[in-house]
């Protein structure tokens, strides 16, 4: 078995758990947990110190899986996918299936087809939505590489993968609110 099935099969038996993973994503390393666990995404909340009212992002592992978990994606959202040149996150109106917590107050969620390998297969394999949230207290400088990671962080959660840790990351995702009505706003470039 190759390092990264190894480590996607660790993965998978935490989040099934309902408990907390330190994962590479596309963007920085992240705080995961199943999205549709309303215990563990608590869990996140509470690690992060930070506010229940803040939502997190989700990851989906591809369109179907996304389509599943969004009333109805707007054709746009492909086409920004499509044409973006680096991870992009768009919140969407009207998901479903998801944890309640996960949720904006305005009933939208930010979610994020990922592009990278490693969380692909994961959530792929999981066959369920995983939440990322960059690895750091609330009102912290998101870490840009493994060794900037907090110590209550890695204390924090259940399993830390052992890949990609000597990568550097460049930063955080773009964020795009995208309404039913196909309205955009930039939240995050």
């Amino acid at each position: 078995m190759s390092d990264i099935q190894i480590e996607i099969n660790k993965c998978i038996e935490v989040l099934e758990n309902g408990g907390l993973i330190l994962y590479p994503t596309d963007t920085v390393w992240g705080i995961g947990c199943d999205a549709t666990n309303e215990e563990a995404v608590q869990k996140v909340f509470r690690l992060k110190q930070r506010e229940d009212s803040k939502a997190l992002i989700c990851l989906v592992a591809n369109d179907a899986m996304l389509e599943k978990h969004i009333e109805k994606v707007p054709d746009l959202a492909y086409d920004l996918m499509d044409l973006s040149t680096k991870p992009t996150t768009i919140i969407y109106d009207n998901p479903r299936g998801i944890a309640k917590n996960l949720i904006a107050a305005d009933n939208t969620l930010a979610v994020r087809v990922a592009s990278d390998k490693f969380c692909s297969y994961l959530i792929g394999k999981f066959k369920k939505p995983i939440v990322s949230t960059s690895a750091n207290i609330s009102g912290n400088n998101t870490p840009n590489s493994f060794q900037n990671i907090d110590q209550a962080i890695l204390k924090g959660v259940d399993y830390v993968v052992n890949l990609h840790r000597e990568k550097q990351n460049s930063s955080a995702s773009s964020i795009i609110r995208l309404s039913n009505d196909n309205t955009v706003k930039v939240i995050r470039e």
